[in-house]
């Protein structure tokens, strides 16, 4: 029988799988939270703004294009030497795949102003900041984008890692926007209010993303060949 600490360490295959699924379930709905930012209407995230302008230049769904983009950074986070876990693959896919299938069922229409698609685009960020905690909470690895982000800060150590944010959220917003994504007041919201918002989830639930130990592949794969 799996206990808490089971669960919260992966220390048996069952737990790895129990917490495969739920960071699954999390990053599916996830998905959803992305989803309403871009049908908010007014200009998407820069990471988005990256995926629908490689979406847009060469006729790939937008999943297609999160996935390639996620599995590029996935292969500069392995260059670079940084902490690899299972749940990073999942995100890479289940996240884009997610935003296709609720495109594909025409969940929610896109806003038809800056009055409704501000509303839209907050409430995308809630869901996404507490789908954020109960995807951590399976500790088997933090997005590969998050990642990314934590290996150019150690290698800019002189830099504050807020400003090596910034360069990095400008570089891909450039660059999804030469390639025709869209740019607008969502895109600065999504910047700007995306870290506060997913705090504020975590202070509701007393979450401390600091405090949970994520277990690499390597870790996951010597319980998997323990059994």
């Amino acid at each position: 029988m799996l206990t808490k600490n089971d669960l919260r360490q992966n220390r048996t295959a069952g737990a790895i799988l129990l917490n495969m699924l739920l960071a699954a379930v999390s990053l599916f709905v996830n998905g959803f939270g992305v989803y309403l930012t871009i049908q908010a209407n007014i200009g998407a995230g820069p990471w988005d703004v990256l995926n629908l302008g490689l979406s847009k230049t060469l006729g790939i769904l937008y999943g297609t294009a999160s996935i390639a983009v996620s599995l590029t950074i996935l292969v500069i986070d392995i260059l670079l030497r940084e902490p690899i876990g299972i749940a990073m693959f999942i995100d890479a896919v289940v996240v884009g795949k997610a935003v296709d299938f609720f495109n594909y069922i025409h969940a929610v229409p896109p806003a038809s102003s800056l009055l409704t698609g501000i509303p839209v685009l907050l409430a995308g960020l809630v869901i996404v900041g507490y789908t954020q905690y109960t995807y951590m909470i399976a500790a088997l690895g933090c997005g590969p984008r998050d990642t990314l982000l934590v290996g150019l800060a150690k290698r800019a150590r002189r830099v504050p890692i807020g400003a090596v944010s910034i360069a990095l959220l400008s570089l891909v917003t450039l660059s999804g926007w030469l390639l025709g994504g869209p740019v607008g007041v969502g895109t600065l919201l999504n910047a700007f209010c995306a870290g506060p918002i997913m705090q504020f989830a975590f202070h509701t639930v007393k979450f401390d993303a600091a405090g949970i130990r994520h277990q690499r592949l390597r870790e996951s794969v010597k319980v998997f060949l323990r059994r």
